[in-house]
């Protein structure tokens, strides 16, 4: 049954990471570098504080633009600090439901507060078919 995978097993367990006192302008390379869609900003202890997507970089360039500055800040001044996250023995299927139902695509793990790993749609659907196929057998 689904239920009875583990996150562990499934979860990137090297995300991509920066810095709350980043500057946007390295954070936004980080992301782009790396072909990802945003980053899990941590303190220097690793311990989760926010999100930092495309979007939010973005934004903070627009906003320079308009308002006619090169400072486009810090990771902290863009990122999204109210973060959903889970925790390594949650149940994959119920952190699913949750995602779905909140429309995010990914998941930091983390354990007491630290940073260990991230799950993603593609994680879930290659545990589902891993499943299948061991159910199939």
């Amino acid at each position: 049954m689904l239920r009875s995978l583990h996150i562990g097993d499934y979860m990137n367990r090297k995300p991509i990471k920066v810095y709350a006192d980043d500057s946007l302008v390295r954070a936004a390379e980080i992301i782009t570098r790396n072909h990802v869609s945003g980053a899990c900003v941590v303190d220097r202890e690793d311990i989760l504080v926010g999100v930092l997507s495309e979007i939010d970089c973005l934004r903070a360039v627009i906003s320079a633009t308009y308002n006619n500055t090169y400072d486009i800040g810090t990771v902290s001044d863009a990122m999204t600090a109210e973060v959903q996250c889970c925790e390594l023995h949650d149940n994959i299927v119920d952190v699913a439901m949750d995602m779905i139902s909140k429309g995010h695509r990914r998941r930091p793990v983390v354990d007491q507060g630290r940073l260990i790993g991230q799950l993603t749609c593609r994680q879930i659907l290659r545990a589902v078919s891993e499943y299948n196929q061991s159910v199939r057998t």
